[in-house]
């Protein structure tokens, strides 16, 4: 399951998509996961300071 965003939680601070090593997000008003390129490692949970990101098991 790629990872998930909260988008009414999400801030669109961007540093999410600066730390996924294969660029599967990016941000407008908030944050977006390309499903087909998530490879679910979780560097984008790990940098969330609002904690609006998930990647389910």
């Amino acid at each position: 399951m790629p990872a998930k965003i909260d988008e009414e939680t999400c801030s669109a601070c961007g540093g999410c998509a600066e730390v996924c090593p294969v660029d599967a997000i990016s941000v407008e008003d908030v944050a977006k996961v390309d499903a087909e390129l998530c490879t679910e490692c979780g560097a984008c949970v790990e940098e969330c300071p609002l904690e609006a990101i998930s990647v389910e098991e």
